[in-house]
């Protein structure tokens, strides 16, 4: 199960109705390698599922990811922080073995 954060959901709904998103768009996040820890993670908006894409929904939110990835996110929560000294969307992921300190990359 992959799950967002109360935090998370706002912006994502504050997005989509910025940029005045249909609601078939969902957030796809999935791993691919490079970043100083090995792996980094990759969110946006898609409105097109994948053959054996894994999907999920939680706080009313739709989370779509490659089978791959899902070994790695399994668990993970999505979140976001604000203001001056956030970080944006980041991944609380309880898998991660270690992250560099931008939190973009991780191991396992």
């Amino acid at each position: 199960m992959l799950f967002v954060a109360e935090s998370a959901k706002t912006k994502i709904e504050e997005i989509r109705t910025q940029e005045k998103m249909a609601n078939d768009y969902f957030i796809r996040v999935s791993v691919t390698s490079g970043g100083c820890s090995g792996l980094t993670y990759k969110m946006d908006f898609d409105n097109e599922e994948q053959p054996n894409d894994q999907i999920f929904e939680d706080n009313g939110v739709k989370v779509v990811t490659d089978l791959r990835s899902f070994l790695y996110l399994c668990n993970t929560t999505l979140e976001f922080s604000g203001g001056l000294n956030g970080k944006g969307f980041y991944f609380n992921n309880p898998n991660a073995t270690r992250s560099c300190g931008c939190g973009e990359s991780f191991a396992v």
